[in-house]
């Protein structure tokens, strides 16, 4: 998993993501179909948004939305954005994540 920095404050909402966000944070992930660590970071972020209140995941299929893949600059899957309550992008990570790893990035979220 490599870990990027912040998204100069963008914000995302419901409309752009396809699912409400969490109340505290929300993890957002995009795949493809052919992505087999796809399969892995959806259920290691499945676990952490059931192990923290008010955190959601929302798995984002990158090839059937690709102006927000633009947009946001996704170069592989999976990649994963950590948004804050507002929706706002304060960490991303490309590749297949750690449990700890999620855990510590959310930790800037909420």
């Amino acid at each position: 998993m490599r870990v990027g920095g912040r998204d100069d404050g963008k914000r995302l909402g419901a409309a752009e993501l396809g699912g409400e966000l969490g109340e505290r944070a929300t993890l957002v992930q995009f795949s493809t179909a052919f992505c087999a660590p796809c399969r892995a970071t959806r259920r290691i972020l499945g676990e952490v948004a059931g192990m923290v209140p008010g955190v959601t995941h929302l798995e984002i299929d990158a090839e059937a939305h690709l102006g927000l893949v633009r947009e946001l600059e996704i170069r592989t899957t999976p990649t994963v954005l950590v948004l804050d309550a507002a929706g706002r992008v304060v960490r991303r990570a490309a590749g297949q994540p750690r449990k700890a790893d999620v855990i510590a990035a959310l930790a800037q979220a909420v």
